[in-house]
């Protein structure tokens, strides 16, 4: 009993000190970068209305400074690999703050599968847990260069008409800017805004490849920047990078209305067991409940479980075509 009330005060301690990290993160920069900051702004400021406008300024861009936290992380590749993770998710915060969000949800996780006296038990939950925030991030990226790759074909066909009429490049990007919603427009539009500050388009371009997971993006990048070396007819190499991009898009379709059936066998596959346990647990609950009250059992449902997700993990190997 003694030995539970000091894991628990431990498990608290910890947690309260991870809340607090997580808050101070989400505060304002220190005094000394505002101080910075808003010397900076008022050397530029030319007016008395911009003097004004300081602290307004000032305001909005503390929301978003980077604490020390966060700075000691941007030398560590991982974190880096977590911080494009979140622009390309298109979520709020930083890297820190995630990174704390999931060592809070995995000491969380871990306390609760303590009370199980299994150690595995404790690892695998407070893992699991700890895992979700990024998994979520990963289902939003997913999902948003999704949208993106579907916006591309009519892009760069537009890209490509106005080119034919006349445009500039710059021209043809702008227009993408502004006819696109997101995640596409805003994408060419920053781009757009680099070139513009004087960034080189080669850099301008590959920078936008860094921001933007989408194999069919690079087509687009390679094609223009050897056209700016060699010349050529650059609406009719985006036109036809378009009807690529399309084919390839309705190609990935026609693979996933065939690899459905493979999909569908793992989701009752996976769902089988569990509702097989809870039809019989309803039947003869002593008899189910044999498999958690004895060792064997316990053995027998791990073994079940490892089963499922190599089963699982099989399966998506089989069913995952690349195009």
């Amino acid at each position: 009993m003694q030995l539970t009330l000091i894991i628990t005060g431990v498990v608290v301690f910890i947690v309260f000190l991870l809340v607090m990290g997580v808050s101070s993160l989400m505060q304002s920069g220190s005094d000394k970068v505002d101080q910075k900051i808003k010397d900076r702004l008022r050397a530029m400021a030319m007016t008395d209305t911009g003097i004004e406008n300081v602290d307004l300024v000032l305001r909005e861009k503390s929301m978003s400074e980077v604490p020390w936290f966060n700075r000691m992380l941007e030398n560590m590749r991982w974190a880096a690999s977590l911080e494009s993770l979140i622009y390309q998710a298109d979520a709020k915060g930083k890297a820190g703050i995630y990174l704390l969000v999931c060592a809070l949800l995995a000491v969380i996780g871990f306390y609760a599968g303590s009370f199980s006296g299994r150690l595995l038990v404790s690892l695998v939950a407070g893992s699991l847990l700890g895992y979700f925030p990024i998994m979520r991030l990963k289902g939003m990226k997913r999902k948003r260069m999704d949208r993106f790759q579907q916006q591309l074909p009519e892009a760069l066909d537009l890209m490509a008409r106005a080119l034919k009429a006349g445009h500039t490049f710059g021209g043809g990007m702008r227009m993408i800017a502004d006819e696109f919603d997101a995640p596409i427009g805003p994408e060419f539009g920053q781009t757009l805004d680099e070139i513009n500050y004087g960034m080189d388009v080669d850099r301008a371009l590959l920078s936008l490849q860094k921001r933007v997971d989408c194999n069919d993006l690079k087509f687009f990048i390679v094609s223009v920047n050897i056209q700016r070396e060699t010349g050529g007819n650059l609406a009719e190499i985006i036109a036809k990078i378009a009807e690529l991009v399309r084919e390839r898009f309705a190609l990935y379709g026609k693979i996933r209305v065939l690899s459905a059936e493979g999909r569908v066998s793992a989701y009752i596959l996976t769902a089988l067991p569990f509702l097989l346990t809870g039809i019989l647990y309803l039947l003869n609950p002593d008899y189910v409940s044999l498999l958690w009250t004895r060792e064997l059992g316990q053995n027998m449902v791990w073994s079940a479980a490892i089963s499922v997700v190599m089963g699982v993990l099989v399966i998506r190997k089989i069913i995952k075509i690349k195009v």
